[in-house]
């Protein structure tokens, strides 16, 4: 589709929990940008998530019509079978990520999305450069502190 943006992301955590990082290839027709960014201590549900984040806040014209590619059923599912709807009605109560979603969602509405699940590491390039991206990012040295990750109630953001 013409003036359509494509996305492609991928998550990764070494270990899970452990030291996590995300990939994101955005290609709107002959521009290109890849962004990746890695955390101490994560999963790999978050980093997936993210990915899709950081590539929607990467935009900076409202309603543009994108594409994303992504491997995770976790985030594909959540949005093209209505779950993440659900869970917003619902108050998130005893869902993961909360944080995450609720970022995710303030994102997503500026735009006209729409997600499409790919195989993982079944030869698809740009998924292979976002795998790469991810786990190079979780690989550095001076990793970021993934502020709504709680080990503690496995992955579950506590509000007080």
């Amino acid at each position: 589709m013409p003036n359509e943006i494509t996305i492609y992301t991928d998550g990764a955590a070494r270990g899970n929990p452990g030291p996590g990082g995300y990939g994101v290839v955005l290609i709107y027709g002959k521009h290109r940008l890849e962004k990746s960014e890695g955390f101490r201590l994560t999963t790999n549900n978050r980093m997936e998530l993210l990915a899709a984040i950081a590539g929607l806040e990467a935009l900076k014209i409202p309603g543009s019509n994108v594409v994303i590619y992504t491997d995770s059923k976790y985030v594909a599912d959540a949005v093209n079978k209505r779950w993440l709807f659900q869970w917003e009605s619902k108050s998130f109560k005893k869902k993961k990520n909360q944080d995450l979603w609720l970022r995710f969602l303030k994102v997503y509405r500026k735009h006209k999305v729409r997600f499409e699940w790919i195989k993982g590491h079944a030869s698809n390039q740009e998924n292979e450069r976002c795998d790469q991206l991810a786990v190079e990012a979780s690989k550095q040295t001076n990793l970021m502190e993934d502020t709504g990750y709680n080990p503690e109630d496995n992955g579950m953001l506590l509000t007080c």
